[in-house]
């Protein structure tokens, strides 16, 4: 018997099934709420391209608001509902979704005594305005559990899946493929994934023109095309809900999602440019040190980063003035050389830090059953400390405030919130909010929220960034630079980097990056090829691994065309000079070309803040009608123009580059032309790696710069033909929420028959495009 009203009393603190009811605020009744012999359903527009279907036994929750994560009201303007023979049919100008009519169940058969559903079925299906059928639910379970002391369900939805349909996006799995078709995508949050962290972002995109938000924020499993069906599984709920969002276009599929879960802010400028790193500068003369020899190499670079360990004890929330005695003053230094800084905070306290009393007595911890603050972890070597309870939005509040007073108040730019899985896994424990494993994968949405609310309250003048460790739905509001985690430093880490990077911006939130180098102590088995870089001079790594050098050039080669630049590692250096004296000229030549491209790359983080699309791009985003592209997941798109081949093989000095069909391609090193449709063999010497610019491309190329702090005139535009072309330039003070109100654009026009490139605005250079244009080819 399948209960629909109970309730379960854990530590005091009653869970029942009303608790999803309860997860936000109470929204305007749906559109239509429908019954199918006991099943309920809600449909509930919230544009003409998005529809969000709610399913349940008990008519609250079927009625009631979406978890955390989507942020928008619903919308039903434009819509229609009708019913005639087929069931119940909801119409706007993008879509209709039907929802099966059900007659009324007949005697079972004998077979169907033993395997007949236990809840009365749903099927629902969703047609594009054209009448092409997207997607086809076909049930859809509640299967009884107790988990972590509460009686409650395992619930779940399969859809049809055609042969030729593909999938992308789910958050962050390091597995090594690009589609996600017949595979096991466990979405949850894991610091301990075998291949390295997953991070659960519930959002799904496919070729077929939609994708779905999965409405649940419990561990998921997702089944995308296995067995000619896609199945979604979450681990504790009493409800199906998901949104379905529909687009001709990934880029629609994009803005739909920036509509239902937020906007991506724009980075600051500096956000764009060298982020240097280590773990750890142990001192404020360290750190000093190599941010003077970037200045001293006529190396540009943005951010320096202080990592943990500078406080006196974890939950201080302290600067240890014995190794960092004036942290005003070297940030001031900082500023003075044209850079900014970021630093380390951890949301965890240890019993002996000034504030642990004072916290668990308001029980602002992740608690266990009877209440007590679960302290340290269960395994590995970093055991100590109590995990800040950021669901209470009292508990974030308070964080924010000793960030803003303790750390801020010192100079320091913006704040890296590490270990926001949480690290502390809270399945079998307490949140404020609720079982630590009914919210497993809320945590990074609610604590970057703190920060971010709290910035813009304090500081409405500076624009927010945060660097953070994992996400959630709508975790792009917030501001983050989210990267892969504490990954291994080999060259099967560097190749399983490309496709978990393109499913990360394919899932909505556009800035991801790595540690270039990897963050584990420098180790990998003997290289088998001939080492390319002499590891001469390196102070990066043992001399046993000759190829570490090597492997580092080819990492940042990679991470020049990844939206966020940072070198980090547990290394004894990570400056740019200390990989040895082969590797430095040309480190340094591909630095120069990031801040080269910066009008570019700025550029194309405007258009994210407008659209929500990303600009780092799988490539079946762009070639939706190239077939061959639907597995590619080791070449991109970095913005319109460039296509990215990284090397990730050790001793490789040449690769197969797939050009898509359907336009031509230049080979940015020689500028040879190649068609499109075919796999041609490119050089790929140790100085540079495949790089091919689309015909019809606009490139803005800026004049180099010690930093994004300096006006960055532009050195040449470049235009590679082919067709008609059009680019946005993008600048602003880089610093201030201004852009909101505009910033100064200029749409970029060739006219590739009569070979001009015009603009109707100044640039915001306040250049002339003429004396600028340089037509490659020509």
């Amino acid at each position: 018997m399948i209960a629909t009203g109970f309730k379960a009393k854990v530590a005091g603190i009653a869970l029942g099934a009303s608790v999803l009811a309860m997860a936000a605020p109470a929204l305007a009744e749906p559109m239509a709420l429908l019954d199918r012999h006991g099943s309920r359903v809600a449909v509930e527009p919230y544009a003409p391209n998005i529809v969000r279907v709610t399913i349940a036994l008990d008519p609250v929750l079927a009625s009631a608001a979406p978890g955390e994560g989507p942020n928008a009201k619903p919308n039903a303007t434009g819509w229609t509902h009708s019913t005639d023979a087929s069931g119940d049919v909801f119409t706007s100008s993008a879509l209709t979704l039907t929802i099966g009519a059900k007659q009324w169940p007949g005697a079972p058969t004998q077979m169907q005594r033993y395997f007949a559903p236990s809840l009365p079925p749903v099927s629902l299906s969703v047609k594009d305005a054209g009448g092409t059928l997207l997607t086809k639910m076909t049930g859809w379970e509640m299967a009884p559990v107790t988990v972590n002391g509460e009686q409650t369900f395992k619930v779940g939805a399969s859809f049809d899946s055609p042969a030729d349909e593909h999938y992308y996006g789910l958050g962050q799995n390091q597995e090594g493929y690009m589609d996600l078709r017949g595979k096991q995508i466990d979405c949850s949050h894991s610091y301990d994934a075998p291949a390295g962290e997953t991070v659960c972002v519930p959002f799904m995109v496919t070729n077929k023109g939609y994708g779905i938000v999965w409405d649940n924020p419990a561990r998921t499993l997702i089944q995308p095309g296995l067995h000619s069906s896609t199945h979604w599984q979450s681990q504790v709920g009493e409800r199906v809900s998901f949104f379905v969002i529909a687009g001709k276009t990934t880029d629609e599929l994009y803005a739909g999602y920036a509509k239902l879960t937020g906007e991506t802010p724009l980075p600051p400028k500096a956000g764009f440019g060298l982020i240097q790193s280590k773990a750890r500068y142990e001192s404020q003369q360290e750190l000093l040190d190599i941010a003077n020899g970037y200045r001293q190499r006529n190396l540009p670079l943005d951010v320096m980063v202080l990592d943990w360990f500078y406080w006196t004890r974890m939950g201080q929330l302290d600067i240890d003035r014995t190794y960092f005695p004036d942290p005003k003053g070297m940030n001031d230094t900082l500023k003075s050389l044209g850079m900014r800084s970021i630093i380390s905070v951890w949301p965890r306290f240890e019993r002996e830090s000034r504030y642990f009393d004072m916290l668990a007595t308001k029980g602002w911890f992740l608690k266990d059953k009877d209440g007590n603050p679960v302290d340290g972890l269960p395994s590995r070597s970093d055991r100590a400390g109590a995990l800040i309870d950021s669901t209470n939005p009292e508990a974030r509040e308070w964080f924010w405030g000793k960030l803003r007073d303790n750390i801020a108040s010192q100079g320091f730019d913006w704040f890296w919130l590490d270990e926001t899985e949480p690290d502390l896994v809270p399945d079998g424990y307490f949140y404020s909010k609720g079982s630590g494993d009914r919210y497993h994968n809320l945590f990074p949405l609610v604590h970057t929220t703190g920060v971010a609310e709290g910035s813009e309250r304090d500081r409405p003048g500076f624009r927010n960034m945060i660097l953070a460790r994992a996400a959630y739905l709508g975790a792009q509001r917030n501001g983050g630079l989210f990267w892969s985690s504490d990954i291994k430093s080999t060259w099967e880490a560097l190749h399983r980097q490309i496709p978990t990077g393109l499913n990360f911006t394919a899932s909505g939130i556009a800035y991801w990056g790595s540690d270039i180098g990897g963050w584990q102590w420098p180790k990998g088995p003997k290289a088998e090829n001939p080492v390319l870089v002499d590891p001469a001079g390196s102070t990066a790594a043992s001399p046993d691994y000759a190829d570490y050098s090597e492997l580092f050039v080819r990492w940042f080669e990679y991470s020049v065309f990844t939206p966020t630049l940072r070198i980090h590692g547990q290394r004894p250096g990570s400056a740019l000079w200390e990989y040895g004296k082969a590797a430095e000229p040309i480190l340094a030549d591909w630095l120069r070309l990031r801040y080269t491209l910066m009008p570019y790359i700025y550029a194309l983080g405007r258009h994210t803040y407008d659209t929500g699309a990303p600009f780092m791009r799988g490539l079946f985003m762009d070639f939706p009608n190239d077939p061959q592209v639907s597995n590619i997941g080791d070449q991109y798109m970095f913005g319109p123009a460039f296509l990215v081949a990284p090397v990730t093989v050790q001793g490789q000095t040449k690769r197969p580059v797939y050009l898509p069909a359907g336009t031509a391609w230049y080979d940015y090193w020689t500028n040879q032309k190649f068609e499109g449709g075919q796999t041609i063999e490119v050089d790929a010497p140790i100085e540079r790696i495949p790089l091919f610019v689309k015909a019809g491309s606009i490139v803005p190329m800026g004049v180099q710069v010690k930093s994004t702090a300096e006006k960055q005139a532009l050195e040449s535009i470049r235009v590679y033909p082919g067709t008609d072309a059009r680019f946005t330039l993008y600048d602003d003070d880089g610093t201030t929420n201004a852009y909101r109100k505009g910033g100064i654009k200029a749409d970029l026009v060739w006219d590739d028959k009569a070979k001009t490139l015009t603009s109707k605005t100044k640039l915001p250079t306040g250049q002339a495009v003429s004396g600028l244009v340089q037509v490659v080819g020509q």
